[in-house]
């Protein structure tokens, strides 16, 4: 999956917003939205709000999940861990970036949380590259990873494939050279025989 598919995927994420006009209930393909009601709080997908928000329409409320202190207990916890956890939001990565990109200003320490989820995301890299090296390592065939996101994949996608490949080649290889020293070491133990 690209980058963009998997950005397309969170844009469908819920978040609340208050909008600053009157309209009422909006029938999409997803379902209703609204009504919209001047001041008064509104659940809508992610892509209405960043859409509303662009064009001056609406506040977008700051996700309880995407607040200081639950993301510091979230990076401290995950770097003890050894196993990955379970974010609070299934696109937690994609939803916090389209967030911070429209709305910094209406968020409560955007640039410390720009931080945390920097460290978060560079702790669960860390994490990830040393388990494909573990993979790898192991000579397995399939391996499960409980609680990544998408995007996270999506980063470590294009190594993984070439990996497998190289080391699949090697072991041909390997293997085939293997053959032909055994079948060398009879060839030669066969003609000593045949010698005496």
């Amino acid at each position: 999956m690209e980058a963009a598919e998997i950005e397309f995927l969170g844009e469908h994420e819920s978040i609340e917003i208050v909008p600053n006009f009157k309209e009422g209930v909006l029938y999409l393909l997803e379902g209703e939205v609204g009504p919209f009601r001047a001041g008064l709080p509104v659940r809508v997908p992610l892509w209405i709000g960043v859409h509303l928000r662009q064009r001056l329409k609406c506040r977008i409320l700051q996700p309880d999940w995407m607040r200081l202190a639950p993301l510091e207990t979230l990076r401290d916890e995950e770097k003890e861990s050894q196993f990955f956890l379970e974010l609070p939001n299934p696109h937690l990565f994609t939803v916090s970036q389209m967030l911070l990109d429209v709305a910094t200003p209406e968020l409560v320490q955007a640039d410390a949380i720009k931080t945390l989820l920097k460290d978060i995301w560079d702790i669960r890299q860390a994490k990830l590259r040393r388990s494909v090296h573990a993979f790898i390592q192991s000579g397995l065939q399939h391996a499960k990873l409980d609680h990544l996101q998408l995007i996270e994949l999506n980063a470590v996608r294009p190594l993984l494939p070439q990996a497998m490949d190289a080391i699949f080649r090697l072991e041909m290889a390997n293997s085939q050279a293997r053959r032909v020293a055994s079948q060398s070491s009879l060839f030669n133990h066969s003609t000593s025989f045949s010698s005496m």
